[in-house]
């Protein structure tokens, strides 16, 4: 399901075995991975076991990442360039790396010039 004004770019990959949830205004760069399935690797047979994915409004996917099965990420939130994600990622955090990790607080809009302001007065 796309929220209005969702985006997904080209050759952005979205395996949506369990249902793929896009929010209000987010964007999925190019190249991106949605992986919407594992398998159970402990069974002979390796049943796949489907998990759904929800990304959530005015939050952005960078290009290339990869985002695990029953990850979400909350609203707002950044997933840095090729940063693989396997957990769910807070609203309006930025998450990078292998695996991903918090890297620093999403901060917007009127909220950033009084961010800005208050850090150069100190």
């Amino acid at each position: 399901m796309m929220g209005d004004h969702a985006c997904l770019a080209p050759h952005v990959d979205c395996y949506n075995v369990a249902k793929v949830q896009l929010g209000d205004y987010c964007t999925v760069s190019q190249y991106s991975y949605l992986c919407g399935a594992t398998h159970d690797y402990t069974d002979p047979r390796m049943p796949l076991i489907p998990k759904p994915i929800r990304i959530g409004s005015r939050a952005w996917v960078a290009a290339g990442a990869f985002v695990g099965p029953g990850v979400m990420v909350a609203e707002g939130a950044v997933v840095g360039a090729r940063a693989v994600v396997v957990k769910d990622v807070a609203a309006w955090t930025v998450v990078a790396g292998n695996p991903a990790r918090v890297v620093k607080r999403r901060v917007v809009g009127r909220e950033r010039a009084a961010h800005q302001t208050v850090s150069e007065s100190s």
